[in-house]
């Protein structure tokens, strides 16, 4: 009998993939390296996985190593004691390292990481050796690929601006407030960073991150470091780097880097704009960075450079092409539904509710409007701002796509651009576009969305909706310092 060939077969069966396999071989050998981090993505962003010792390297990468299902939701229980996803008695992941995305680690030098794809196990009752459906990054990957096929191979690059905070902590181990003041671009509360950013920058560049600019912000330690923008996969990748890089700069100077939407109320909060554009042709361009010997695979290295840019329009305008207003009309469009993906947090909606502090709360688009969710910021491209940096951005990737996806099939209708402050409008336009105010109502607005909901094929948005109800259900549990004191002496 002929055993069909899997999805985790095929994968393992490409010539080229073998050749990655022994290239990286010959870096472990060149950089000394003893261990290797074989890494992945939760639903929520975190990223998980196992250490190898580099001796069972090529094992590794024929073979994969394996861990529980319900790693893809953190190995978290629900409220009622229930794992999130998955069960218990489920079989266990397959996790297949990818060679090109191979790197040193810039902080332990003997040490490196590697992302992986994940599929279901080769003994599995129900399609057996498949890619898993709830592997975020590997859903990115085979969206992006069906929409270039889809549209002529039209890309997605994106530039993302992660905003987040440097806290002090306190004897406790507990946040104690921000190392600078909220003065926002000031060089001299840049300055009191000046040591933690240039660690962060120096680790980032070591890693194939091409860091353009960085500023103070407007709160209490709020910095933000930029890296080159390029296609939506590796900005992807370079975003979950960027944060493991603060996370060990933290370690090594006793501080908190806080991704969480909004610690603060009354000053702005931590956001993840999206600045998004589409383009034909172009070439792979290797960035060394200044370094002759690359400390990792050149693929890492490697950023999407010259095309034609099919959103930019033919006018001196701003106005984008027909086809660049199209993905805004779908964008637009589908605003409620990515929302719950792009904030994806109970505390997100702090951020909508703080108001006069830009945050966007309606479903609009304009140009360089910032009050609008949607901002064309340059002639080139459009800035998604209803995203923070708690994001998981391989869903925010495959929900854009998806969304816009549909604006150019359909050829929805973008409207006029929204022009003054769109908090201004009358009430009656304000309730016609207003965004969810809080997580539930977001989940709510997903389950109706099915283009939205096609970012999340089959098991993903089981399990996404499940974490996330949970988190919802929990919030809405539990009794706060606030209920305390607007309720304790309210009677008789």
């Amino acid at each position: 009998m002929t055993t069909a060939m899997t999805d985790l077969m095929a994968h393992v069966a490409d010539p080229e993939r073998a050749e990655r396999i022994e290239a990286v071989r010959r870096k472990i050998d060149a950089l000394k390296i003893d261990y290797v981090y074989v890494q992945f993505v939760s639903v929520t962003g975190r990223v998980l996985g196992k250490g190898i010792p580099s001796d069972h390297w090529e094992s590794v990468a024929k073979r994969g190593v394996q861990t529980v299902y319900s790693a893809m939701a953190n190995v978290a229980a629900d409220r009622r004691g229930d794992f999130i996803g998955y069960g218990s008695q489920d079989s266990e992941l397959v996790a297949l390292p990818d060679p090109e995305t191979f790197c040193q680690l810039p902080w332990n030098k003997r040490a490196a990481r590697v992302f992986c794809t994940l599929f279901r196990n080769r003994e599995e009752a129900h399609a057996p050796g498949s890619y898993l459906t709830s592997d975020s990054r590997g859903n990115l990957k085979r969206i992006y690929q069906a929409f270039q096929d889809r549209h002529d191979g039209l890309q997605m690059r994106v530039g993302c601006e992660p905003e987040m905070l440097w806290l002090k902590k306190g004897s406790d181990g507990k946040p104690d407030g921000g190392m600078t003041s909220p003065y926002a671009y000031h060089v001299e509360q840049f300055e009191v960073l000046s040591e933690v950013i240039m660690r962060v920058n120096d680790y980032a560049r070591a890693m194939g991150l091409d860091m353009i600019q960085a500023d103070h912000e407007d709160a209490p330690g709020q910095v933000e470091q930029n890296f080159q923008f390029d296609d939506c996969l590796r900005t992807a990748d370079r975003l979950t780097t960027y944060r493991q890089i603060c996370a060990q700069v933290g370690r090594e100077f006793g501080l908190i880097p806080c991704f969480m939407s909004k610690p603060y109320m009354g000053v702005s909060a931590n956001g993840c704009h999206h600045n998004i554009s589409f383009w034909r042709g172009g070439e792979d361009v290797v960035n060394r960075l200044g370094m002759d010997e690359l400390p990792g695979m050149e693929a890492l290295f490697a950023y999407r450079r010259g095309g034609d840019n099919a959103f930019r329009g033919d006018g001196e305008s701003w106005r984008p092409s027909p086809l660049g207003e199209h993905c805004i009309a779908g964008i637009v469009e589908h605003m409620p539904a990515l929302t719950a993906i792009g904030c994806s947090s109970v505390n997100s909606y702090r951020r909508m509710l703080d108001l006069g502090l830009w945050a966007p709360v309606f479903a609009d688009w304009g140009l360089q409007n910032r009050t609008c969710a949607l901002r064309v910021s340059s002639p080139d491209r459009m800035e998604y701002r209803s995203v923070d940096s708690m994001v998981n951005p391989y869903l925010m990737m495959s929900a854009l796509l998806q969304a816009v996806d549909h604006g150019i099939s359909d050829r929805l209708d973008a409207g006029e651009p929204q022009q003054g402050n769109v908090y201004d409008l009358p009430e009656e336009e304000q309730a016609g576009k207003r965004l969810p105010t809080n997580l539930g109502e977001a989940l709510a607005a997903l389950a109706k969305d099915e283009v939205v909901r096609s970012a999340l094929p089959g098991d993903m948005y089981r399990v996404f909706e499940h974490h996330k109800r949970d988190e919802w259900e929990r919030f809405n549990a539990t009794v706060t310092q606030w209920d305390v004191d607007t309720y304790i002496d309210c009677l008789p």
